[in-house]
């Protein structure tokens, strides 16, 4: 019986010491089965019935009503002393960006600019009683108004130019005769379907989707659509009217029916869009850092701007005098809610769902960022409840889709944002304007409000910046990157989304074919075994490779397991020959059987087997085998050995391994054989 003894070094106030200290832990070699017994091993099982009557009792009616209620949670221990302050300034601060960005956005959508105000007050309303995060700032954002606009240019037609002019007669005549929505119309019914898809996704318990959309791909993907949102402006920027374009391809399009419509640019409208960008950027470069440090109110510049853009076209008329195109109409009052054409959900249902991941992943993005500063927990499913209640009632009052905004909900944060009375004091200032204010801003030149998108842009412009993370941390992600960002801006949102997705599951396929695996070897005289690529002091041990893989044993890696494994312990050697492809450059060794006696498979990182991964299992245990080469397995954890002994009880071919709880236990159980000694023996380590 040998005794293993351990170094350590002791570091006290910078005085340093070396010491011997010896732990003897003194057990049997055990194997599996037998480690099964003395540890009493039971298959955890929960019968239908069990799980049920959980269910039942978890899900009881009070319960569901206040998990789907946060506001019944957060409301009664609102603190005014604490909270209110905080919340006032901050709700004023919001609103004060969401009129200017409101009205902006909107006209991304293809719809009036009052429909950005409508969606800063109904659907915000809405997400107070049912959202998990009192730090967002719920409204329009720029992606989500362009993707809406996109479906309302497919399917809308012009609400002044009817088409028809007598339908009674085509009728008659068995002309089939085609329905013209509205733009508003169309929004509508894509928010509704949003909310529908989003309503149902709470019901199923999905709010783990938005991990599809990984961090790479909506950095590609965000940075793509401001390139569309920056084209989508441009007409307003230099006054120009351009012709309708196709959907794909509408960046490339764009910039060139641009360059040929130069000289029809209204410079009036030009230098109006030249000086609102120029003192827009320059407050948030230069006096909003400033003003960040002495107060947690910025400067409404975007107000300002729409403020005095409007007074300039008032006094000077420039719609008369330089032919600058203006806001228009802007109703008072609150719309009449009416119902969206629900014929057209079929035939929009696609885009929804798209639009339906992007704003959720957006929002439920930004909601773990200030969870994170703030140390409370956000509620995905619940989420999915807030977003989609919010869109239903949204879409009976012409809304775009909802999502969260990083302008705003950053500098609602900075302002003192506490709870959800945020929300609701924003909501109520935007109310004053909807009833006393609008027709204030129906002077209001376009390209201000070109100029205010255009700037607020600049952040998304700047994840570029992250390629190269990207590329430093995973060249794969960096692909996934490009592929999603040059797809979306150079042919379409859709299409560049649908890229995005494929790139990143054959990312995850990649790197699946790529597990780590190796061989190891024990550190001095310890019971650790290591790689021995990276630890020097690992040493291999005379007759026994110990092969460690680390990831899932399925369909997919099946035939990577088996040629990874031969090649790690030398039964295919490499051939030293030009000219031969891979699968060519490795041969049979026959004389393995010489040379190693052993091969322990390290499972202690098999995270998953299934039936085809097991039949690799037993392939590579007949044909090492058959070379006279004990096969054993260490360290698997208890899903797999269950997955095995179904596998066994099922199959004729099954797998006959001997079976241990550690490495160390596989190798003096092995020692022990060679050695013709009692597999049951004391050991320390």
């Amino acid at each position: 019986m040998n005794l293993f003894s351990d170094q350590y070094i002791i570091k006290d106030e910078g005085l340093q010491a070396r010491s011997s200290q010896q732990f003897n832990v003194i057990r049997r070699v055990y194997q599996q089965d037998a480690l099964n017994k003395d540890a009493d091993y039971q298959v955890p099982e929960k019968p239908l019935s069990y799980r049920a009557k959980k269910v039942v009792q978890s899900c009881g009616f009070a319960e569901c009503l206040l998990n789907s209620l946060p506001i019944v949670k957060w409301l009664p221990a609102y603190s005014p002393k604490r909270d209110l302050i905080g919340d006032l300034v901050a709700g004023a601060t919001t609103a004060v960006m969401h009129i200017p960005q409101g009205m902006a956005y909107a006209l991304l959508a293809e719809v009036p600019p009052i429909v950005g105000l409508y969606m800063a007050f109904f659907p915000v309303l809405i997400y107070v009683i049912f959202g998990t995060s009192p730090h967002v700032s719920m409204g329009t954002f720029a992606v989500a108004c362009l993707m809406a606009g996109k479906v309302v240019t497919q399917h809308s037609g012009h609400p002044a130019i009817p088409v028809i002019t007598n339908a009674t007669d085509l009728s008659d005549a068995g002309i089939q005769v085609a329905p013209q929505y509205t733009p508003l119309q169309i929004l509508s019914i894509v928010t509704l379907a949003v909310g529908l898809i989003q309503v149902a996704m709470w019901v199923l318990r999905l709010g783990a989707v938005s991990t599809l959309l990984s961090e790479p791909l909506v950095s590609g993907f965000t940075t793509a659509a401001s390139f569309h949102v920056l084209a989508s402006q441009l007409k307003d920027l230099f006054g120009i009217k351009l012709p309708k374009l196709g959907n794909n391809y509408k960046v490339i399009f764009t910039v060139i029916e641009m360059f040929k419509n130069l000289p029809n640019t209204n410079w009036a409208a030009f230098t109006i869009s030249a000086i609102a960008c120029t003192i827009i950027a320059l407050n948030n470069e230069v006096l909003k850092p400033w003003v960040s440090k002495r107060s947690r109110v910025p400067v409404p510049i975007e107000l300002l701007a729409i403020v005095a853009g409007t007074l300039v076209s008032k006094f000077c008329d420039l719609k008369a005098l330089y032919g600058i195109s203006l806001v228009g109409n802007i109703p008072t009052g609150l719309p009449v809610p009416e119902v969206p054409p629900i014929e057209l959900l079929s035939e929009i249902a696609l885009d929804a769902f798209t639009i339906t991941m992007v704003t959720y992943t957006i929002s439920m993005s930004m909601a773990l960022i200030f969870a994170s500063k703030e140390k409370y927990e956000i509620d995905a499913n619940q989420e999915l409840l807030a977003l989609g209640a919010s869109n239903v009632f949204g879409s009976f009052f012409c809304c775009a889709p909802l999502c969260a905004s990083l302008s705003r909900s950053y500098i609602q944060y900075q302002a003192g944002s506490k709870t959800g009375i945020t929300s609701v004091v924003s909501a109520v200032l935007i109310l004053c304007v909807l009833l006393w204010v609008g027709p204030f801003f129906e002077l209001l030149p376009r390209c201000v409000l070109a100029s205010i998108i255009v700037v607020s842009l600049k952040g998304m412009f700047m994840q570029i910046k992250e390629l190269a993370k990207f590329w430093k941390l995973s060249k794969l992600d960096a692909i996934v990157w490009l592929v999603t960002f040059l797809t979306t801006m150079l042919v379409n949102i859709d299409i560049g989304l649908g890229a995005g997705l494929l790139a990143s599951v054959g990312a995850l396929f990649c790197r699946s074919q790529k597990p780590y695996t190796c061989l190891l070897g024990r550190v001095l005289d310890t019971d650790l075994y290591l790689d021995i690529k990276r630890y020097r002091a690992a040493e291999e041990i005379a007759g026994i490779k110990i092969f460690h893989y680390c990831g899932g044993l399925n369909f997919a890696t099946k035939n990577l397991f088996r040629d990874t494994l031969f090649r790690k312990i030398g039964y295919m050697k490499e051939v030293e020959e030009d000219n031969l492809t891979k699968s060519e450059s490795y041969e049979w060794d026959s004389n393995i059987g010489r040379r190693i006696q052993c091969v322990i498979i390290d499972a202690t990182a098999l995270s998953y087997v299934d039936a085809p991964g097991i039949k690799s299992l037993v392939s590579a245990h007949r044909e090492l085998v058959a070379a006279n080469i004990a096969v054993l397995l260490a360290g698997a954890n208890g899903p797999v050995l269950e997955m095995i002994e179904r596998y066994n009880s099922l199959e004729s071919e099954q797998l006959q391994l001997d079976t241990f709880p550690t490495v160390h236990d596989a190798v003096v159980y092995f020692k022990v054989l060679e050695a013709k000694k009692e597999p049951t023996i004391m050991i320390s380590s």
